[in-house]
């Protein structure tokens, strides 16, 4: 955190700020047997399995109607990630705002930083089959090249602390380790992401908290140290084909999350066991929640647009499902058309109602399906809503 000149500070400010400081001591992992208890592994199997179940799901899933391609529900969900890890940062977007940024237009700052986290996230899947050091890197300089390039991609070269305030680590909630030990416990956090012999969702909880307990970053490491959960689901196969999303789960009890993170500097491992497999079982119904509704959508599109089976207008109805705002540059490149014709299999989705144009104007023109951004709008609020307990 940047230091300012002794005359700028209050002397009061810097008398609690005077003498030592104790930074976190933060004990090696990779070769340590988690003293998981029975109640938090049987929550953590039964998520596992639920999480198992969805993913292998989505292979009998409807894919795009020119085929070979994913269905839509893996690009959303991978989205929908994104933005609720970033809720969790106080980062919130509309799903609108994070889709007029995908195209490139002029778009708010909370919605160009949750892209930085689509990146990051699509950086850890990338990187799943084989987690380094520099893979973890990668996804923390995918998070903020555009948004903090100067500490995009490199580990902290100075102290950091979480609560407290913005003068110094004294009082602070949280001292992470001292920067010059970031490596040697990265290199430790990488060995223990390499196991095999842990189950799955009990490593991902663990090499989590342990990422976020040693804070190697100046910024991004809670969007980072969730984009490294789906890395390790991903790479130990137990969600292949859609990115499970976890933080929106996390998202109905932060608080709980948090605390969960704070027990495991303290020692405890279950709290984030349980707080991430509870989150697991959420995301799990609100994706599926999600999935229902987009199929309900694209059904009622099937009975209400009038146009040939092999019309190009049924291919846009696709990508509408995973874009749900689009320009002429955008159709054009998806289906194959000249920009000129761009318009033609706009034309019928028109008629029906399917999509509107929004900006009343002849030129830089955008069209939008309002059913589908309203069902990742209410999916966002279903993560945000605290559960009962």
């Amino acid at each position: 955190m940047p230091t300012l000149p002794p005359d700028l500070v209050p002397r009061s400010i810097r008398e609690r700020h005077r003498g030592p400081y104790a930074a976190a001591v933060v004990p090696f992992i990779a070769g340590a047997t988690p003293a998981v208890s029975s109640v938090a592994a049987a929550l953590a199997e039964e998520a596992a399995a639920e999480v198992a179940r969805f993913d292998a799901e989505q292979a009998s899933a409807p894919a795009e109607s020119d085929g070979g391609g994913p269905g839509p529900l893996p690009f959303l969900l991978l989205r929908s990630e994104s933005a609720s890890s970033s809720q969790i940062e106080g980062l919130t977007s509309g799903a609108r705002a994070i889709a007029v940024a995908e195209l490139g237009r002029s778009a708010t700052r909370n919605a160009e930083l949750v892209l930085g986290n689509v990146r990051s996230m699509q950086a850890a899947l990338a990187l799943a089959d084989e987690l380094t050091a520099e893979g973890l890197l990668a996804m923390q300089r995918a998070l903020l090249e555009a948004s903090a390039p100067s500490i995009a991609g490199r580990w902290r070269s100075e102290q950091v602390w979480i609560g407290g305030d913005t003068y110094g680590p004294h009082g602070a909630e949280f001292v992470p380790p001292h920067h010059e030990d970031v490596p040697a416990l990265i290199d430790d956090l990488v060995a223990f992401s390499s196991r095999g012999d842990v189950q799955v969702l009990v490593h991902a909880a663990l090499a989590h908290a342990q990422f976020e307990t040693i804070h190697p970053f100046a910024d991004g490491n809670g969007r980072t140290g969730r984009a490294l959960v789906h890395a390790l689901l991903r790479g130990r196969g137990l969600a292949r084909r859609v990115t499970v999303p976890v933080s929106a789960g996390l998202l109905t009890d932060v608080g709980g999350y948090f605390d969960a993170l704070t027990a495991y500097r303290g020692g405890e491992v279950d709290p984030i066991v349980e707080v991430m497999s509870r989150s697991a079982l959420a995301a799990v119904v609100n994706g599926r929640q999600l999935a229902a509704e987009l199929r309900t959508v694209r059904a009622r599109w099937d009975d209400v647009v009038v146009a040939r089976r092999d019309s190009a207008a049924w291919r846009l109805a696709d990508l509408l499902l995973r874009q749900p705002v689009v320009d002429s540059a955008t159709i054009a490149r998806e289906l194959g058309v000249s920009a000129a014709n761009a318009a033609r299999p706009l034309a019928p989705l028109v008629e029906a109602g399917v999509v509107r144009e929004t900006t009343g104007r002849d030129r830089g023109r955008l069209w939008q399906a309002d059913e589908v951004l309203a069902a990742l709008d209410a999916f966002a609020t279903r993560a945000g809503r605290r559960s009962t307990r």
